[in-house]
C-alpha cells in the first residue's frame, strides 16, 4: 500500500501530528475502475467462500471476468490483493483514531486509548485474520513496508511517549506490535481462543502503558 499522506488531528494531547496512511488514490479509466471493482468483489467472494489459502489468481481472474494479465499487472500477485482488500477496513479504524470518539479517538488519557486501540486493533485483525497474515508474510519484512504498519506505529509511539515520556516509545511501539501480527496473534488464538489471545495482548498493552 502506497503511503498517502494526509494531515489529520493532533493523536491525543501530543504536539505531533499523526497522518492518514493509506491507499493514495489513483486516477484511472472507467473501465479499469470497473475492471478493479469486479476483482475485488469477486476475490472477496472467493475468499469468503473457500479460504484465502485456497484460491488462485486464475480462479479470482475467471470470477471476475478479467484476463490474467490485468489482474497481475493491477495487483501483482495475491498478497497485493489482500492489500487492497483491507485498504477500507484499515480506514474506518484510522479514520477512529484520528477524529472518532474516546477513548479510541482524541480525548481520552493516553494509557486508556493505547489500549481501547489495541482492543479495536484486535477486532479487525482476528475477523480479517487470513488477509492480514497473507499481506504481512508476501516477503520478508513485508508487514513493515505497507503504510498502514507505519500509521500503526506512530500512533501507538504517540500514546507511549505520552503515556512514558522517560520510555523509549519507538521501540516500545514495535514491541507491543509484533504481538498483534497475524501470526502471532493467529497462534495465540489457535492455543488459546479468541477471547484469552485478546485480553492477554490488551493486557501488554495496559502494562506497557503503566510500568510496576
Amino acid at each position: 500500500m502506497d503511503g498517502q499522506e494526509v494531515n489529520g488531528p493532533r493523536s491525543g494531547s501530543s504536539s505531533e501530528p499523526l497522518e492518514l496512511l493509506t491507499g493514495k488514490p489513483v486516477r484511472e479509466r472507467a473501465d479499469a475502475a470497473r475492471n478493479r471493482e469486479k476483482v475485488l468483489a469477486a476475490a472477496a467472494r472467493l475468499f469468503a467462500e473457500k479460504g484465502v489459502e485456497a484460491v488462485s489468481m486464475d480462479a479470482v481472474a475467471a470470477e471476475a471476468g478479467v484476463g490474467k494479465g490485468t489482474l497481475f499487472r493491477r495487483f501483482g500477485d495475491k498478497s497485493g490483493l489482500a492489500v487492497a482488500l483491507l485498504d477500507a477496513r484499515e480506514r474506518d479504524l484510522q479514520q477512529r483514531v484520528l477524529s472518532g470518539p474516546p477513548p479510541v479517538g482524541p480525548g481520552a488519557p493516553a494509557a486508556e486509548r493505547l489500549t481501547a486501540f489495541t482492543a479495536a486493533y484486535l477486532d479487525y485483525l482476528f475477523a480479517h485474520l487470513d488477509l492480514v497474515r497473507m499481506s504481512e508474510t508476501a516477503s520478508p519484512g513485508a508487514r513493515y513496508r505497507i503504510g498502514a504498519y507505519r500509521f500503526w506505529h506512530r500512533h501507538v509511539a504517540i500514546l507511549l511517549a505520552e503515556a512514558r515520556p522517560d520510555a523509549d516509545a519507538d521501540v516500545l511501539a514495535h514491541t507491543l506490535l509484533a504481538a498483534m501480527g497475524a501470526e502471532a496473534a493467529g497462534v495465540l488464538r489457535e492455543q488459546y481462543g479468541r477471547e484469552r489471545a485478546a485480553a492477554g495482548i490488551t493486557a501488554l498493552a495496559a502494562a506497557l502503558a503503566h510500568p510496576a
